[in-house]
């Protein structure tokens, strides 16, 4: 079936693409924010900063590390709500090291105060099984979430929140529910877009996506490398236990997929091949 066009309206609150977002789409009553951390202050006056929402806090660790927190926050005695609690995790950074490099917030509330602390329990835990399962960001919940007991009239209401909610998340910039083997695929003809790098050391297969190049869990990759590799190849490689990928791999360019497997510099165009053969060279210039 093929899928329909959705009408998203994205306000630059600042009138600036890095500043304050605010995001709805036609027929939800969702609202969404990307705030970066340090415009958390302009908020104050936002109404739907001030109930219940669940939020996401994204940010790149020093070791180049991608990750996300997700949690959940209730309105408060005094009036205020999600924004408290952004304010809380802005100013609180002892303990846990990631609490520093957090740089934006995403928030998911209502524009009818509708959420109560049922919805955004489970909300919480259905977003964080995502994020793990996806893999693209390492979780920072220390604490397991729990979906909480709900009726399956409210279950069905909200499982449709979460679909709505995995577009704008989307748009916003964050892949952190869409696993690396499902971005640009063709389902019905998917070994048709398998390539393949093998020789006696290596046996490794990857395929294009609408992001770049993704290397395939079970690719097994050379266990020597030249230092021309380059710091951020040799890092990489260094993660792999036993020379065999554990997970799929997202690479910006073929060849930079090539000289990961096979440990030295080489022109991914020439050495990765389909199942007849072709290089991708030949199956771009046919």
């Amino acid at each position: 079936m093929k899928k329909r066009g959705k009408n998203i309206n994205v306000f630059l609150m600042d009138g600036d693409s890095n500043g304050r977002i605010k995001c709805t789409l036609s027929n939800w009553t969702g609202v969404a924010y990307k705030i970066p951390r340090i415009e958390l202050e302009k908020c104050k006056d936002r109404k739907e900063l001030k109930q219940s929402s669940v939020y996401f806090l994204f940010g790149t660790s020093d070791d180049n590390e991608d990750f996300v927190y997700i949690g959940k926050a209730g309105s408060r005695n005094n009036g205020e709500g999600i924004l408290d609690r952004l304010q809380e995790h802005n100013r609180n950074i002892k303990n846990e090291e990631w609490k520093e490099y957090w740089r934006e917030a995403v928030v998911f509330t209502t524009s009818n105060h509708s959420f109560g602390q049922t919805e955004i329990g489970y909300l919480e835990h259905h977003f964080y099984e995502l994020a793990k399962k996806s893999k693209r960001y390492a979780t920072k919940n220390s604490n397991s979430t729990n979906p909480g007991n709900i009726t399956e009239e409210k279950e069905s209401e909200l499982e449709e929140y979460i679909n709505y909610a995995k577009i704008i998340i989307g748009v916003l910039g964050y892949k952190v529910f869409k696993p690396l083997n499902e971005i640009g695929i063709n389902n019905h003809n998917y070994e048709k877009e398998i390539l393949y790098l093998k020789n006696s050391k290596v046996e490794a297969k990857c395929r294009q996506s609408s992001e770049g190049f993704v290397l395939l869990k079970g690719s097994k990759i050379s266990k020597e490398a030249k230092n021309s590799l380059g710091p951020n190849l040799i890092k990489r490689r260094e993660k792999v236990k036993n020379n065999i990928l554990e997970e799929d791999m997202l690479f910006s360019s073929i060849s930079s997929a090539a000289k990961f497997v096979l440990g030295y510099s080489v022109n991914g165009w020439d050495v990765w091949k389909n199942k007849e053969g072709k290089t991708f060279k030949e199956i771009n210039n046919s």
